[in-house]
């Protein structure tokens, strides 16, 4: 029960920071929670599918190729895992109707990366132990989110923009290319001292998220109407 406790904690934290963020018009919790479980288990069955595919088109040959582990990254694992989330973004919640200003993406697009982060979290902790608990809520789930938030972004903006595709894209392509550099700098730990890039990603992508969410605020439809209410 500890472990699993551990495991979801920083899941928990990051939704319950998101919620907080969306200042003027929160989701109906009922499509959070749907979003969620999506992200839970219908993301990790495409995700897992997508993986035996590619890894019989694109077998791994060589461990310690850095081309190799660069394909792993960018077009296994991060594609994978990120059309995954950006499917269920793009055919569940951008089509609600209460997806209704641009940061309902990051909203949703968060609560999707998180169902998926916390089934692999429970997954990697139930297995390996409180250690590998510490360092992935530090690490791991804070990445998911902030591919999540950079990816919501782009697909809040797409949800109101007359050119949805590209914008739409846009946030898919932005999510894999953070997801690709920070796993790409952790599969090549043969070089020493490199896994330091991953860090340096993370650490980009988390500035670029904070500014991804201020910008949504103070460009919300309702923010007038709230503070006149208030």
């Amino acid at each position: 029960m500890q472990l699993l406790l551990m495991a979801l904690a920083p899941i928990f934290i990051i939704i319950f920071y998101i919620y907080l963020k969306d200042k003027y018009e929160k989701e109906p919790k009922r499509l959070l929670i749907i979003s969620f479980l999506l992200g839970a288990i219908v993301s990790i069955i495409i995700t897992t599918l997508l993986y035996s595919v590619f890894n019989t088109l694109v077998p791994l040959q060589d461990k310690l190729s850095v081309w190799e582990q660069f394909k792993q990254a960018f077009f296994v694992v991060g594609f994978s895992e990120e059309l995954s989330k950006f499917l269920i973004v793009l055919l569940f919640a951008q089509q609600r109707k209460e997806f209704n200003e641009p940061f309902d993406g990051i909203v949703y697009a968060v609560m999707v990366s998180m169902g998926f982060a916390a089934t692999e979290n429970v997954m990697y902790v139930m297995q390996s132990g409180h250690a590998t608990a510490l360092a992935r809520a530090f690490t791991a789930v804070p990445a998911h989110a902030t591919f999540g938030i950079l990816m919501g972004y782009f697909m809040g903006k797409a949800k109101f923009a007359p050119n949805k595709l590209y914008l739409n894209l846009l946030g898919l392509l932005s999510a894999i290319l953070f997801h690709g550099a920070y796993d790409f700098f952790l599969f090549i730990n043969f070089i020493p001292g490199i896994w330091i890039g991953a860090f340096i990603s993370l650490g980009i992508g988390l500035y670029l998220s904070k500014r991804a969410i201020k910008y949504h605020q103070q460009s919300s439809h309702f923010k007038d109407t709230t503070e006149i209410i208030s």
